[in-house]
């Protein structure tokens, strides 16, 4: 009698397989100047996202400053805690799982990763300010029920240089969320991040090289895959730890695989062929493995009909082709 109860809950919740395996089919949504109305999410919706990463900023002077700015009248809305707190509460609404993921911004765009402090003293105030900064949003988390709190955004030397401060804030942060926590490391960084034991998915922002053609075919970008998904694979399996791509995604411009981490705006022509097959090929050679949770596409914004478009470069795929291919992907996965 037990047996053909649980096999009557699985049948009415769909199936347990399909329950236990669902992917983490999720868009990156981009904090804006405004509030985020039904019509924004109703854009998600379109492409069947089922999550989407919730992301509210904090501001940094330079990569020596041990000061972090943050929830202050002076930033755009969506990158302070009302803000993220209306994203969440409106895409929760829609049934859109979130992730709550708190980016720094270095002034000049200089990457967070290489951020080192020049003294003891400023690395004790820079772990105080940061502790501040993420506590904010993991009580806004556990305020708002999101489903997952990410601890960091490339922080690699950071994470190298204190992993005493960031095994006692994980501890701290468990204390106030009881969600599931992820770290996103940077493509080349997550191999040596130190605390994967102490969360619940290894996180990686997935900017992996894959190769130097202009337009890179699906075989060459799954063969170019190769390398680096073993090695994902054995880690996955070394920390018993699924895997979530904490960010991932292509700019729709020639050579889109060769550095995919390149923001430069004025950098290659317009090659969307290049982003659809980059799209088609991470699908297909994680979507299916066991191991793997999904992820989140870079970058999604609110305001739909005024982003991407076809004379665009960029990372986001809304208004190109590759929009329709995620679309697709994730209405069948």
């Amino acid at each position: 009698m037990r047996v053909l109860g649980i096999l009557i809950i699985c049948l009415l919740q769909g199936s347990c397989m399909s329950q236990v395996n669902q992917k983490i089919n999720g868009v990156s949504f981009v904090a804006s100047r405004e509030e985020a109305t039904q019509s924004h999410v109703d854009q998600v919706k379109e492409v069947h996202a089922n999550h989407a990463a919730v992301m509210p900023f904090g501001f940094m002077r330079d990569l020596n400053s041990p000061e972090i700015i943050h929830n202050t009248d002076r930033q755009w809305f969506g990158e302070t805690k009302l803000g993220a707190k209306q994203y969440i509460e409106i895409l929760h609404k829609n049934g859109i799982k979130v992730m709550v993921k708190p980016h720094i911004w270095i002034r000049r765009g200089e990457f967070t990763g290489t951020m080192a402090m020049n003294s003891e003293e400023d690395w004790k105030s820079l772990e105080k300010s940061y502790e501040s900064f993420i506590l904010t949003y993991a009580e806004l988390a556990q305020e708002t029920n999101a489903e997952l709190l990410c601890i960091g955004t490339e922080l690699e030397r950071f994470v190298a240089q204190r992993p005493v401060f960031w095994k006692k804030l994980i501890h701290k942060i468990r204390a106030v969320y009881s969600g599931k926590l992820t770290y996103a490391a940077n493509w080349d960084e997550y191999s040596r991040t130190s605390f994967w034991e102490d969360l619940d998915y290894i996180g990686i922002d997935a900017y992996f090289p894959l190769g130097e053609e202009k337009t890179p075919t699906l075989a060459q970008l799954k063969e170019g895959w190769k390398r680096w998904k073993s090695k994902i694979a054995d880690l996955s399996k070394e920390k018993n730890k699924p895997v979530l791509f904490t960010e991932f995604g292509y700019r729709s411009m020639d050579f889109t695989a060769k550095k995919p981490w390149e923001v430069e705006r004025h950098q290659e022509k317009v090659n969307h062929d290049g982003q659809v097959n980059a799209q088609r090929a991470i699908f297909e050679e994680f979507w299916s493995e066991k191991w793997f949770a999904g992820g989140y596409v870079w970058k999604w914004f609110i305001n739909h009909e005024e982003a991407g478009g076809m004379d665009d470069n960029r990372f986001t795929p809304q208004n190109k082709p590759a929009e329709k291919v995620i679309a697709e992907f994730f209405k069948t996965h």
